[in-house]
């Protein structure tokens, strides 16, 4: 286990504030009166823990870092932890706080939880009942969900007395219609097994779409938006009034968008195909779609956007087929995302790639151009992970680049709804 170093002070509100590190208490203590708090923010996967310490009422970090359960050699490495358990995880990054009664408290956790079904249409206060929901998802987030719930009960071991918020990819696109959810498949699926559409980057979509809305300077309510979370998962949302109705993620998070190593939408009839083809089963069939396909698996350079596009500059094909299938599928995806807003107001650019690529935003508005979108190059060149922005020639619908921060968004319903319980 490595843990990466964290990164002090970064602040994430919309408005300048001091970059001074307060120091931090465990408490299981609500908000005081001017004063939110601190918030943990845990973002738990298979291989890595991603926390940060959050002030979530000015949008400020205190803390950030990743530790790694599996040793990468591609990242900083700071010390080496005999222990791989998800409790030494958070036991490691609880030591990161300063003693009771030295600063601002702790006053709850909140994680992110990829799977929450058609339960959950919103964050809530983790409970035993909640815990058993996270379970009985496992098998549509085999990855994801049980890495969430080793997160929820290591910090259950570590400070029992702390509050927790689940907050889930899930929950902003259950107020898609059945017209956008349901599969044309039997009844019973969907009954039995709950075989339907549920979407996923829930919270990037979220957090975007209000940041759109104040960049516009116009009411979420009465905008239509296509939002692009674009990194190694990829997945594009129709937002109608603030509500999203349509997104590209389905049962899965395979289905879709071209990602880093996933392959979005292809033919069901593939698996049959292949096994018979290749004596391939479902779950290796599955795996290969989800590990080794997407920009991986077209390029040949890897999952990486910035390696894709380096390949392709000097003449890779197989690197400029991976971007150009990358611009196609998406540009298709928002166009085909429209039709569930009736009029477009912005499309909005965000995640790794979207806040990073350049190129990739000019080749997707070079396709979009009948929806009233044009890139302003300059405009294009200066926006991007650390600036937000107008990327299109002023008109009536925009493109914008709108950094994502999904932590910011897990903290504040956390300080929320802790105060309300």
């Amino acid at each position: 286990m490595s843990i990466a170093e964290p990164i002090p002070g970064r602040d994430t509100s919309t408005s300048p504030g001091p970059r001074s590190i307060p120091r931090v208490t465990a408490s299981g203590a609500g908000p005081g009166p001017g004063n939110s708090g601190l918030v943990l923010v845990l973002n738990a996967g298979s291989a890595s823990v991603k926390f940060a310490v959050i002030e979530p009422g000015r949008g400020r970090r205190v803390l950030e870092a990743v530790l790694h359960i599996k040793r990468d050699t591609g990242d900083p490495v700071t010390e080496q932890l005999s222990d791989g358990s998800y409790q030494a995880a958070i036991t490691r990054i609880l030591s990161y706080l300063p003693k009771p009664g030295s600063g601002p408290a702790l006053i709850g956790a909140g994680h992110r939880v990829v799977h929450g079904g058609a339960q959950f249409t919103e964050s809530v206060v983790v409970d035993d009942k909640v815990i058993a929901a996270i379970r009985s998802f496992i098998d549509l987030a085999p990855l994801h969900n049980p890495a969430n719930l080793a997160g929820i009960e290591a910090v259950t071991a570590a400070l029992p007395d702390l509050p927790q918020v689940a907050v889930f990819d899930t929950a902003f696109h259950q107020t898609m219609p059945p017209a956008a959810y349901r599969y044309a498949v039997p009844e019973q699926w969907y009954t039995q097994y709950g075989v339907r559409r549920y979407g996923f980057h829930g919270t990037s979509h979220r957090y975007v779409s209000g940041r759109a809305a104040e960049l516009l300077g116009r009411p979420l309510g009465e905008l239509r938006l296509v939002t692009a979370h674009l990194g190694n998962g990829c997945s594009a949302a129709a937002v109608r009034d603030g509500l999203s109705v349509d997104t590209t993620m389905g049962l899965t998070t395979l289905e879709g968008l071209v990602m880093g190593t996933r392959s979005g939408d292809v033919d069901p009839g593939m698996f049959g195909y292949l096994a018979d083809a290749a004596g391939l089963t479902a779950g290796q069939l599955t795996e290969t779609l989800d590990t080794e396909s997407g920009l991986a698996g077209l390029s040949g350079v890897g999952n990486d956007m910035r390696a894709v596009q380096a390949a392709a500059a000097r003449g890779d094909e197989r690197a400029r087929l991976a971007l150009d299938v990358f611009v196609h599928r998406l540009a298709k995806a928002v166009a085909a995302l429209v039709t569930s807003l009736g009029r477009l107001d912005a499309l909005v650019f965000t995640g790794g790639i979207g806040e990073n690529s350049a190129p990739v935003r000019s080749l997707v508005l070079g396709r979009l151009g009948f929806l009233g979108l044009a890139e302003d190059p300059q405009a294009n060149a200066r926006h991007g992970q650390d600036t937000a922005g107008r990327i299109s020639v002023p008109g009536p619908a925009l493109a914008l680049v709108v950094p994502t921060d999904e932590e910011l968004m897990i903290a504040r319903d956390t300080a929320r709804l802790i105060a309300g319980t």
